[in-house]
């Protein structure tokens, strides 16, 4: 879990200390914690995350919103590829794909994710995320790709 030095309301600054720590490589940074998305499993590649759907999470109609959803399918891969890299990496998304297949309207979502590679420096994801009856509610798809520097440079 991630811990805030600051007013997490704030602007972002780029210059002076971190304004926030994490217990570890694998834990939730202030964003994932902010939408109360849970670690429950991140090993070998593969990982499962959890997110409750609270009021705040709500879209117009009551469902719970997209950009919630395309998060936590976000954040599964990344836990998966963390569990493959060494402490500190840096990498980042640079495409995604969600798919919604069905609404959510309460309960807890379940992403499951898996990643293949490393190819050079770029990793590919797949998550599906499920409603509490397990019904696949989307499909999630991204590329990441490490920091020049960082490993896999050719």
């Amino acid at each position: 879990m991630s811990r805030l030095h600051v007013d997490g309301h704030q602007p972002m600054q780029a210059e002076g200390e971190p304004p926030f720590t994490m217990d570890g490589w694998v834990d939730t940074a202030p964003f994932e914690q902010y939408l109360g998305i849970e670690i429950v499993e991140a090993k070998n590649g593969t990982a499962r995350l959890r997110l409750p759907f609270t009021v705040h999470l709500a879209q117009g109609a009551g469902l719970l919103h997209g950009g919630a959803i395309t998060a936590l399918g976000d954040t599964a891969v990344a836990m998966a590829i963390k569990s493959l890299l060494p402490e500190g990496t840096r990498f980042a998304t640079t495409e995604l794909t969600t798919r919604f297949l069905a609404p959510v309207r309460e309960g807890v979502v379940t992403a499951r994710a898996e990643v293949t590679g490393p190819e050079g420096r770029t990793f590919y994801g797949k998550a599906i995320l499920s409603d509490p009856q397990g019904r696949e509610i989307a499909h999630f798809a991204s590329v990441f790709r490490v920091a020049q520097g960082q490993g896999g440079d050719a």
